[in-house]
């Protein structure tokens, strides 16, 4: 049985007052019996306030992003060992956001990939296609494309200690949402594409979906097979949305 994950993607979001707020209503609304693992992704710099406030708690923290190099002179990136060392146990790598607006290719994707998990992170990989590209019909290519450099460059087994996010990226902060048949049939694609490498390794991998997921909406698209949680944007700025979003990821 896959445990479910939801995490929060706080994007360039928050102030610490803000976020100091968001922490504690997220710590007063937890469920001693929630099922679901929880994550959160703050800008890097409330990292180690984030950390420090969740010590005690279960929710376990992330950063949105990862350099490729392990250190030296890159100003202004980001080390994942510097990530690890501060205790965190997720890093996102791939977003859209990365891919389009800061030229990340497939192979600086798996590039990151490949350093987090060395340095003892879980990677968030995130993978999802244009709106022209989902009506020209290609999403399987262009999803298959982006795991095949991963797969490519740490094999199918580093699977094993990742989670993968598929995000349409023309449902992110859109306020469109894929409908849960059509987030279903690529979550299918994304695990039998990793099966026909290793079917065990298929069967155990948490695949998140991502885009314009809120309270309203989660319990359909989480009741699929194949959807094991979400990675939440927007929603996740709000305490009680995203404990509600929690609640239903089972």
């Amino acid at each position: 049985m896959r445990r479910a994950l939801v995490a929060g993607n706080w994007k360039m979001n928050g102030t610490r007052a803000g976020i100091a707020a968001l922490l504690d209503g997220i710590k007063r609304g937890l469920s001693a019996d929630l099922e679901t693992e929880i994550a959160v992704c703050p800008p890097f710099v409330y990292l180690s306030d984030v950390l420090a406030a969740l010590e005690s708690s279960t929710v376990a923290v992330g950063a949105q992003n990862v350099s490729e190099h392990e250190g030296g002179a890159f100003t202004g990136e980001i080390a994942p060992a510097m990530l690890a060392d501060l205790g965190c146990r997720f890093a996102i790598v791939g977003h859209s956001e990365r891919r389009a607006l800061f030229a990340e290719d497939d192979a600086t994707v798996a590039r990151k990939f490949v350093a987090a998990q060395a340095a003892g992170l879980v990677p968030i990989l995130c993978v999802g296609e244009l709106l022209e590209e989902r009506e020209q019909g290609v999403t399987e290519a262009v999803v298959g494309r982006q795991l095949d450099a991963v797969l490519e460059l740490a094999g199918p087994q580093a699977l094993d200690s990742a989670v993968i996010a598929y995000e349409p990226v023309w449902a992110i902060g859109t306020g469109k949402t894929a409908t849960p048949a059509q987030a279903q049939e690529v979550h299918a694609f994304i695990r039998g594409r990793i099966a026909a490498h290793d079917a065990k390794i298929a069967d155990r991998l948490r695949i998140l979906y991502g885009g314009s997921v809120k309270a309203a909406n989660a319990g359909e698209l989480f009741a699929s097979a194949d959807i094991d949680g979400g990675l939440i944007g927007g929603a996740s700025l709000e305490a009680g949305e995203f404990l509600s979003i929690c609640a239903v990821a089972r």
